[in-house]
């Protein structure tokens, strides 16, 4: 089982396929499982690593660390140690924010970001992380059984929501210590001085983090744009994976253009 050891704690990866490096994150709680309906197109012609950050899916679940900061200090660890070679990140919701965090502060160590749902300032500004916070305390099963099916949109089957919910319950209760960070999170002022490219994917109908925010998000980050994936709630990559994989192949040829014949 591929392991690493960075920054006091474990995290589980898995790295396949050859070509230009993806790297691919997930959100709050569940894991690099969420990116099963990816890994066979994108491993033909991609190497593709998929991480389990601190505290979720098979990574071990340290009480310390579970920050933005944190994390983001765990990526860099890993793109060096598999000698990642300027990758594109992936990132799904939060891991959005990672992936955009790593284009601030680290802007050499990769090629872009596309931003899948990401939660951009809206955790600040729309969502009761106090009230959620307290919930996860009190209730961690009945909040999440709660929460977690507004993810999808309607018709999701049943079966992927009870999925999400267990990978969730798996992993470690300290990563709650994000929603703390992502209370008081704004990326607006950051986004127009950013030195490597985003796209943004959301899902039509993303109840949790509105359309609308990534949208703002784009309009402030320069040449940056939005792919909209039709009947997709907040995990597009599971709900609609043809039509998310089409989009995220149009993203990156547009971060990267990889061959002659293609158009920058």
């Amino acid at each position: 089982m591929p392991y690493l050891d960075v920054n006091d704690t474990t995290l589980y990866y898995e790295d396949e396929g050859t070509g230009p490096a993806l790297l691919l994150l997930h959100g709050w709680g569940t894991s690099g499982r969420v990116w099963g309906a990816q890994l066979p197109d994108f491993t033909r012609d991609h190497r593709v690593v998929t991480v389990d950050w601190r505290g979720c899916g098979r990574s071990a679940r340290p009480l310390r660390g579970n920050t933005t900061a944190g994390v983001v200090s765990d990526l860099v660890a890993l793109i060096g140690a598999l000698r990642l070679d300027r990758p594109v990140v992936v990132g799904s919701s939060i891991g959005a924010t990672f992936g955009t965090e790593l284009g601030v502060r680290r802007p050499e160590l990769i090629s872009g970001v596309i931003a899948v749902d990401g939660s951009g300032y809206w955790p600040s500004t729309g969502m009761p992380m106090t009230e959620l916070m307290a919930g996860l305390r009190l209730d961690r099963a009945g909040t999440l059984a709660g929460w977690v099916p507004g993810w999808y949109a309607p018709g999701t089957s049943t079966a992927l929501v009870d999925w999400t919910v267990r990978q969730i319950l798996d992993s470690g209760v300290h990563i709650d210590q994000h929603f703390i960070s992502a209370g008081s999170y704004d990326p607006r002022p950051l986004l127009p001085g950013l030195q490597v490219p985003i796209h943004y994917l959301h899902g039509e109908l993303d109840t949790s983090i509105p359309l609308e925010v990534a949208r703002t998000c784009a309009a402030l980050t320069p040449g940056a744009e939005v792919g909209v994936i039709p009947g997709a709630g907040h995990m597009p990559q599971q709900e609609r994976p043809d039509a998310f994989n089409a989009a995220l192949r149009s993203a990156l040829a547009r971060i990267a253009p990889a061959a002659p014949h293609a158009h920058s």
